[in-house]
């Protein structure tokens, strides 16, 4: 699928509003009240009419909430807890040392990048800075679990919770080492107040006659959240390195190790709450990850125990998260259980995916305007963020009676 700019979301139209009162919604652990005059059933409604100019001032994702939840809501007065979910690919967040362990030459003062603190420290501020933004539209303490891949060590994810614009959410780490050729891992970070670790467990791929494979572990941490019990797999898949077809076998193995630590989940305990996030290194309807992970992409096909991808039908209309050749594909993506995607919010389930996909995120002129502007193209340092838009859901859950 070509390239074809920036991609408009779909608006609401005010025509279609529903009959809605009032509605209380949580956002995170912060409770707002949001009272909205709209006309009675006798009172004829139009876009010039003074609800009109009322409406506008809701911000879009509030309203969005209000309306998609209106039929059981309507003349009634619920309250909604939201939480942020997320994943961000960060792309060579490696440290300024020499690590005689780690393929990481090229990321040091010396090294082919001339990997400076400074240029360290800019691209922990840059990151920094898209982590704070996620969800906060939303919830004003943005993503409570943040998955992450491409981090040389537990020390340059540490230094990004420490930066101003993270610093304030207390957040945690979770970090193993892996055996990846090129020395990056995956990580979890989170917000104590939302989620708290119970188990951490890593899987090491290994894949019969190919003794000197090396990739990243998958990283599973179950823990509770608000009272639930969930577990979240961090996954980054092997790359498409030698050809999409050459490689895909790796990526097959990847996503049988995931259905396998999936099914065990679903046979400890019926209806797990399970999410996987991640680089999977494939697009939604790729083999690996229809058949092999056996994720289904429509909401109202799903069974207990089925896993479902929000982001495939993203994929359709033309979203993606990181660009080749022209070429957008969608890699990142968070898969939820069914147990997590049903109608019923009396405990967590989807809202909403999305890809954050700012401005300031995309590269401006040259050969790869209207890419991700990432740390460097080409061998020249652009001081940009990553090759990667970072995803993130928000899960919906009702509060009280």
């Amino acid at each position: 699928m070509a390239y074809s700019g920036n991609l408009q979301k779909k608006q609401n139209k005010t025509a279609d509003l529903p009959m809605l009162q009032k509605q209380d919604v949580v956002y995170g652990i912060f409770i707002v009240q949001i009272t909205i005059s709209l006309p009675q059933e006798s009172e004829p409604f139009t876009r010039n009419s003074k609800n009109t100019a009322m409406i506008k001032s809701i911000p879009a994702l509030i309203l969005l909430m209000i309306l998609s939840f209106s039929n059981q809501a309507q003349n009634d007065q619920h309250a909604y807890r939201i939480v942020c979910v997320g994943f961000y690919n960060l792309e060579n967040l490696f440290d300024t040392i020499d690590d005689p362990k780690k393929n990481d030459d090229a990321f040091t003062p010396g090294g082919a990048n001339a990997w400076t603190g400074s240029r360290f420290r800019e691209k922990i501020a840059n990151l920094a800075r898209v982590i704070s933004e996620l969800g906060t539209d939303i919830t004003p303490d943005g993503a409570a679990i943040l998955g992450l891949s491409e981090v040389e060590n537990d020390h340059v994810v540490r230094e990004l919770i420490q930066t101003p614009e993270l610093i304030d959410r207390n957040y945690k780490v979770i970090h193993r080492e892996s055996p990846d050729y090129r020395g990056i891992d995956n990580a979890l970070i989170y917000q104590p107040k939302y989620f708290q670790p119970l188990n951490i467990k890593t899987y090491t791929l290994t894949i019969p006659g190919l003794d000197n494979f090396k990739t990243r572990d998958q990283l599973l941490v179950s823990g509770i959240l608000d009272q639930d019990t969930v577990h979240i797999l961090v996954n980054h898949w092997p790359s498409r390195r030698g050809g999409e077809a050459r490689s895909m076998p790796r990526r097959i193995a990847a996503a049988q190790l995931s259905r396998h630590i999936v099914d065990s989940l679903q046979q400890m305990q019926s209806g797990a709450k399970i999410i996987i996030m991640g680089d999977l290194n494939d697009d939604p309807k790729d083999p690996s990850i229809k058949k092999h992970l056996n994720v289904k992409g429509e909401r109202q096909d799903l069974n207990p125990g089925d896993l479902y991808n929000p982001y495939e039908r993203m994929h359709e209309t033309g979203i993606g998260t990181l660009a080749y050749r022209d070429v957008w594909n969608l890699f990142d993506m968070i898969i939820l259980s069914e147990s997590l995607s049903g109608e019923e919010m009396d405990n967590y389930t989807l809202f909403k995916p999305f890809v954050y996909k700012k401005d300031y995120l995309i590269q401006k002129n040259g050969r790869y305007k209207g890419y991700p502007l990432r740390t460097f193209g080409g061998g020249v340092y652009l001081s940009g963020y990553s090759d990667h838009f970072p995803v993130y859901v928000l899960l919906i859950k009702k509060v009280g009676d």
